[in-house]
């Protein structure tokens, strides 16, 4: 998978060198270019901002930057329409089911936004040559989209075959399957007076299974009963 991000604190996506995304990056299994957008200004103090039409607090960023970052990078992409990302509150929000598609597509740009957004004109004017999509990670203001770019990037990229070494791993966690995940233990089986449930030292696979089913579906109704779906639960 190809993935180019445009923002202007480039080094802010230095984590993406490390951990599991930086080695898939080693491995070629992720290709994932950062770009400056102030490299596509054209005056001496590199601007990308201007203030708001219409009034109001803060600056918006200028559209011509954006255009030329992203032609460039749509320039040289390896699909016909690439994917534009735009992480930005008032975007649709981002879930595991959209991770999980994004991961099956060929190239994702993104494009970090900052101040009080950018010039609405440049998602028209992108549609042109990319799948627009804007998304958000949830109901909260960020100052920029690096964060945000952070936290899908790897949502996406751990779900490409091969970056997570166990592939079983991603089939029991929270939201796979619509429920949060159930609770996990480990040694010592009494850890300061807190013991591990004793259905988990059992040895009975099928009695674990049905306890850790009942333990999804609590976890959900009492953390995010939003996520539970009409009628019984199977």
């Amino acid at each position: 998978m190809r993935i180019d991000v445009v923002s202007i604190f480039p080094e802010y996506l230095s984590a993406l060198d490390i951990s599991l995304i930086g080695r898939a990056r080693e491995d070629g299994l992720l290709d994932v270019r950062v770009h400056d957008l102030r490299e596509h200004t054209h005056d001496r103090h590199r601007t990308v901002d201007d203030t708001p039409y219409g009034g109001g607090a803060g600056m918006v960023m200028k559209p011509e930057p954006w255009a030329e970052a992203l032609d460039a990078v749509a320039d040289d992409s390896p699909v016909e329409r690439p994917t534009l990302l735009v992480p930005t509150p008032s975007g649709t929000v981002f879930s595991q089911p959209l991770a999980r598609e994004l991961a099956g597509y060929e190239h994702l740009v993104f494009a970090c936004g900052r101040y009080e957004g950018i010039d609405e004109r440049v998602f028209q004017w992108a549609a042109e040559r990319f799948d627009v999509r804007l998304v958000s990670l949830g109901d909260y203001v960020l100052n920029g989209g690096e964060v945000a770019v952070l936290a899908m990037v790897e949502a996406v990229g751990r779900l490409i075959p091969g970056v997570i070494g166990n592939p079983e791993s991603l089939v029991e966690e929270s939201h796979e399957g619509g429920l949060l995940e159930y609770p996990v233990y480990t040694k010592p089986s009494s850890w300061r007076g807190h013991e591990v449930p004793p259905v988990l030292l059992s040895g009975d696979h099928g009695k674990i299974a049905q306890w850790r089913r009942a333990q999804q579906v609590e976890r959900t109704r009492l953390r995010r009963p939003d996520l539970l779906p009409e009628g019984p639960l199977a």
